[in-house]
């Protein structure tokens, strides 16, 4: 996957930071959108899927942990890094009981925040680099191919779909809807719980014959997580 591929939004509302976050972020490779209040974020990261957000706190209209918090009760689950003035530990504390992922305090040096994306996206399961690894699974999103512990194990295009989505979306309860739109899309009309429960079925098989790795575990009454 190239940075290109992956979308950060950026919230902050000083127009000189936001476009110094911009150009580092850009000059790294990624495609960045800016935005100088909350306003019209959600319809964005709705229609977009972004992969990472950089948030300050003090922002016009709603403060930022509270906006985070707000998407957390949402079910988003984007990373978000916090990038603000605001260091006590109260703050600290505050930004990650509110969803928060990581914390950098104003001023900043540039290359540490691209050092924490980097970082924050890695055990998001984004990579930049073509190959995406968890645990021992290696996915190769050129070849579409998959090894595991070094071996290669044959997926079908969906199953390879399926099992991607969950290493986007690492120890986060999946529900059937949700693997129903990122896997199948289009292709859903059709669907039925049962359609979920096989493709599931198969895919642990392939990736874990025996049954003792459990990287997939059911979850009662809302559907999988990868763990």
């Amino acid at each position: 996957m190239k940075k290109n591929n992956i979308e950060i939004v950026v919230i902050e509302d000083e127009s000189d930071i936001l476009e110094l976050l911009e150009y580092h972020l850009g000059k790294e490779g990624y495609s960045v959108t800016g935005f100088l209040s909350t306003e019209h974020v959600e319809k964005f990261i709705e229609e977009e899927d972004p992969a990472l957000m950089v948030v300050d706190r003090n922002l016009p209209g709603i403060e930022g942990s509270e906006f985070v918090a707000r998407l957390r009760g949402q079910g988003y689950t984007i990373p978000v890094i916090f990038l603000t003035a605001r260091d006590k530990e109260s703050d600290l504390e505050e930004g990650f009981l509110s969803g928060g992922d990581d914390y950098m305090t104003k001023p900043f040096k540039p290359k540490e925040l691209l050092l924490r994306v980097e970082a924050l996206l890695r055990r998001a399961g984004v990579s930049s680099s073509h190959k995406v690894k968890y645990r021992d699974i290696l996915l190769d999103m050129h070849q579409h191919t998959l090894t595991i512990d070094g071996k290669p194990v044959e997926l079908t295009k969906l199953e390879f779909k399926l099992l991607y989505t969950f290493i986007k979306n690492p120890h986060q309860p999946l529900d059937r809807d949700f693997l129903r739109d990122e896997v199948w899309g289009d292709d859903s009309a059709d669907f039925h719980d049962k359609t979920i429960n096989v493709a599931m079925n198969r895919l642990k098989k392939k990736i874990d014959p025996n049954n003792e790795k459990e990287y997939i575990v059911p979850v009662w009454g809302v559907g999988y997580k990868l763990v």
